[in-house]
């Protein structure tokens, strides 16, 4: 049985760390409202670079572009992983882990001598994926201590490169995408082979448009697709840090509601004890002033 002494040691303990849940919550509130405000701004962009391409895609063009090419046999794909840098953020890296082993397995039932390369962005993919049976092709710890757009570039030109020479016939990225800051999910995106969305609007709009390339379509591909895709996988970064943050804001405040809660039954544990032990020495007190008079 613990002792008052005991008990009181705890909920002191318990507060003090409360406390830093609690600031641990504001940090996280701080960082990912900042995390928010980057995607907003990359989002115009990235959103006007898709059309752009997505009418180019629709213009009658006997041109394709060595991005656009489909393999009819995949024999090797490389998957970028993008989790975090620290921990205490609830299921946010279990759950990125758990699905990029099933896109591993799903991958090895389609065709059984895939091969499978990956790339670990953040701390927690790279300590985890490196345990792993899988070839390692780049590892990219620390991003998330200050994210920057040419972690992003330098992704995006070692798996493009490979592409284009051949080494890999599909480029895939796992993150976690922000949907809000209850909800984040896990999401697997092809980068390469490139294909753009067209829409049913864009293909009305272009249907009846003679567009006249200047300089050629090659040429303005060229430009505008590797721009798309360093902003594509920028955009993967910023949704995952963004979705980092607030499972982190989520888990410090259900940690620190936890030990409220646990600090409100020590306490009254703790009065119970201390009830129960002042009751018993006026027992005695009474007992012993009896036998005294007796």
């Amino acid at each position: 049985m613990a002792t008052l002494r005991d008990i009181k040691q705890r909920i002191t303990s318990i507060k003090n760390t409360s406390k830093i849940t609690q600031a641990m919550r504001m940090v996280a509130a701080a960082k990912l409202r900042r995390a928010q405000e980057a995607i907003t701004a990359a989002k115009p962009f990235a959103n006007q670079l898709q059309k752009i391409l997505a009418n180019l895609a629709a213009s009658d063009s006997e041109f394709m572009h060595p991005y656009f090419e489909t393999r009819k046999d995949v024999n090797s794909i490389v998957i970028v992983v993008i989790s975090s840098d620290r921990g205490l953020c609830g299921g946010f890296n279990a759950n990125l882990m758990r699905t990029v082993a099933l896109r591993i397995a799903a991958l090895r039932k389609e065709k059984s001598d895939v091969n499978i390369t990956l790339i670990p962005v953040g701390r927690r993919a790279v300590s985890s994926l490196g345990k792993g049976s899988e070839q390692i092709l780049r590892e990219f710890p620390d991003v998330f201590l200050k994210i920057d757009f040419s972690t992003a570039v330098e992704i995006m030109d070692e798996v493009s490169n490979g592409f284009l020479v051949g080494r890999f016939d599909r480029v895939e990225v796992i993150h976690n995408e922000f949907i809000s800051i209850i909800r984040q999910e896990v999401r697997t995106m092809q980068l390469l082979p490139f294909a753009p969305s067209t829409g049913t609007e864009t293909k009305k709009s272009s249907a009846n448009v003679d567009y006249i390339f200047e300089p050629s379509l090659a040429d303005i591909l060229d430009s505008l697709l590797p721009k798309y895709l360093n902003m594509m996988m920028w955009r993967s970064l910023l949704d995952s840090n963004a979705a980092e943050q607030a499972a982190r804001m989520m888990a410090m405040e259900n940690a620190t509601n936890n030990a409220r809660d646990l600090i409100t039954s020590l306490q009254l544990i703790y009065n119970r004890e201390r009830q129960a032990s002042i009751t018993k020495e006026m027992l005695e007190i009474v007992g012993g002033a009896e036998a005294l008079t007796a």
